[in-house]
């Protein structure tokens, strides 16, 4: 039996197996609401054999988007539109899940096809925010510091968009605390230089985190999962970096959170990245080793043996997928027959064309 292919249960859900697709923004969206787009985009990757089929991030105010095209769930009418897809989603054998995201200091800049420049305010941006006045770079907005109210505030939208996740029919919310969005910033002593509550020692630097995790516990289901998507590391002298990472594992593991999808980077524009085939896994392998949670391992993983190898090794619980889904949806069900998994099941609908 493969292990990509083996079920796990966490809490009271199972997933059918190990593959699972990583948030990837779309920038599709008009106000934040799920379109056809979003709904083929998803749904075509439960068709393929996805397990569990994670949106992108999904802003929990409209100031939180990274741009103005952005998914978002800081309202009641963006549930109508994501109910739809969950739907989808289970009826074709996988589970759904949202990623509840804040872009702090990388908001209100063009999506990726139209610039990634800052949008001005003039021209439909915002005022961006975030632990300290200090931009991403100087391409970016110079950020505001956010008040303690404001932070506040932040948790509570959380809190409010994991509620209207769960009346979407979401089966996992995924908290973004990764890839120098707010959570991130106000994890590394880079980015935050704060001297109150929010700022200083590692204590005071997870306490934003902490506070949306309880928060979002507060209306999310016990039985139901909750993921928390980190850097690991921040690739930067002085930065976020693995000790750090494992430490809040460990701490995040006593508040209840089920998974680590750990990722890296995003924080500092000047870090040098080391990428290559499954360079982050390392990170998973380290993280679970040290304090037992359960964690995901992304980034260029492309081969159905690379990533057969990596659970076997036990270096992490699930995989998560990105450029090799945008690649090919169906990449599940190909790695199955790779695999020897003859017992796979495909859509009816496509049975015809099953690997032999």
């Amino acid at each position: 039996m493969s292990q990509l292919f083996s079920s796990i249960k966490i809490k009271e859900l199972t997933l059918k197996n190990r593959i699972v697709v990583s948030p990837m923004c779309q920038y599709s969206s008009i106000d934040g609401f799920a379109n056809d787009w979003h709904f083929v985009h998803l749904g075509s990757r439960a068709v393929g054999g996805a397990g569990l089929v994670i949106t992108e991030a999904a802003a929990t105010s409209p100031e939180g988007r990274i741009s103005p095209d952005d998914l978002g769930i800081w309202k009641d009418e963006h549930i109508e539109g994501l109910h739809k897809i969950t739907t989808f989603i289970k009826a074709n054998g996988a589970e759904a899940g949202i990623q509840l995201a804040h872009a702090g200091r990388k908001a209100s800049t063009a999506s990726q096809w139209k610039g990634s420049k800052l949008v001005p305010i003039d021209e439909g941006g915002w005022q961006v925010v975030a632990p300290s006045e200090i931009p991403f770079n100087d391409t970016y907005g110079l950020p505001k510091a956010l008040t303690k109210a404001e932070i506040q505030q932040i948790v509570i939208d959380f809190k409010n968009a994991a509620e209207r996740a769960s009346k979407a029919g979401f089966s996992v919310v995924e908290i973004h605390a990764a890839h120098g969005y707010l959570i991130h910033q106000f994890l590394s002593p880079l980015s935050n230089q704060r001297t109150d509550e929010y700022g200083g020692s590692f204590e005071n630097r997870i306490r934003f985190l902490l506070e949306v995790v309880e928060a979002v516990k507060t209306v999310w289901p016990d039985t139901l999962p909750l993921f928390v998507r980190i850097s690991a590391t921040e690739w930067a002298e002085g930065g976020w970096n693995q000790d750090d990472a494992i430490k809040l594992s460990a701490i995040l593991k006593n508040l209840g959170i089920d998974l680590i999808d750990c990722s890296t980077g995003g924080n500092i524009h000047t870090a040098k990245i080391p990428v290559g085939p499954a360079y982050q896994v390392t990170f998973a392998e380290n993280i679970k080793k040290e304090t037992g949670i359960l964690t995901g391992a992304v980034g260029l993983l492309t081969s159905s043996a690379q990533i057969e190898s990596i659970l076997v090794t036990g270096q992490a619980d699930l995989i998560f997928l990105a450029r090799e889904l945008l690649r090919d949806p169906y990449f599940p069900l190909r790695a199955a027959a790779e695999l020897g998994q003859k017992d796979v099941q495909w859509p009816v609908q496509y049975e015809r064309g099953k690997f032999r």
